[in-house]
């Protein structure tokens, strides 16, 4: 990862499950997938962007409760919230998706939500107007995601499972 010295000036954010960022050319932005799904926005002109990591596609919201980017839906509502902010349009923004692995073998430990988060981001991005550049979504494992705002490049190290990762109760059922 030689290729991914940042300039000085950069500020590197890194993003925990649930976090979002949105910012200028001055900032780099990491986050560590397995299930989760990183979604990251770029505005080619003003290069300007965020990237949000949510773990699960939605919930059952209560009036008067405030957003969580813990959920698909939601952090996508607060990511166009920060387009808006900079008076700017979905439309105009580059979208990648990454993400949904399979974080153990077999069908038992949560197998769907994966599969539902990979779902849950296309369907945002459409549905909030985004163009869909790239994605590399699915397969099992976990991916180390680095945004760079100011060229809107995303790198990304996928690393496979090892071939007997199984889940814990799978290992007691057999």
């Amino acid at each position: 990862m030689s290729l991914l010295k940042k300039p000085a000036h950069v500020i590197e954010i890194f993003l925990q499950p649930g976090e979002l960022w949105f910012g200028d050319a001055n900032t780099r932005i990491r986050t560590l997938l397995g299930s989760c799904v990183a979604v990251t926005l770029w505005h080619p002109r003003r290069r300007i962007g965020g990237m949000c990591h949510y773990m699960l596609p939605e919930r059952i919201r209560g009036t008067g409760k405030p957003l969580d980017g813990r959920y698909g839906d939601e952090a996508l509502d607060m990511l166009v919230k920060e387009i808006r902010a900079t008076y700017s349009s979905p439309h105009e923004y580059e979208a990648k998706l990454f993400g949904g692995g399979h974080m153990f073998t077999g069908g038992g430990c949560g197998a769907q939500v994966p599969d539902r988060n990979i779902a849950a981001g296309r369907k945002l991005v459409q549905r909030h107007g985004f163009k869909v550049k790239a994605e590399q979504v699915g397969g099992n494992g976990h991916r180390q995601v680095v945004f760079d705002i100011w060229s809107g490049h995303v790198w990304v190290k996928h690393a496979p499972l090892p071939e007997k990762t199984h889940c814990q109760i799978e290992e007691s059922e057999a």
